[in-house]
């Protein structure tokens, strides 16, 4: 049985992961910007880096994302969505 002291438990650690993936947006724009991505063009270019994600490792082993893959994922995107760039 789970009592109440589980229950909030459980709801602060939701919270706290949702608080985090927020930042982590936040990050993603933040870096987005400073590769030179207009402001205007934040949003699209944020889901174009998702849809990067799955293009350059869309394999069946999950991919740890550390700064190599970061940096090739900004950079497939600076060529392939030149646009959204200053």
């Amino acid at each position: 049985m789970v009592n109440k002291k589980d229950d909030s438990e459980l709801f602060n650690a939701k919270m706290e992961s949702e608080e985090l993936a927020y930042q982590l947006a936040d990050m993603m724009g933040v870096t987005l910007y400073y590769a030179g991505v207009k402001k205007e063009n934040l949003k699209d270019a944020v889901l174009g880096y998702l849809d990067a994600m799955d293009e350059l490792f869309s394999d069946d082993e999950p991919t740890e994302y550390g700064f190599e893959e970061i940096v090739q994922i900004v950079e497939h995107l600076k060529k392939s969505q030149k646009e959204l760039f200053n």
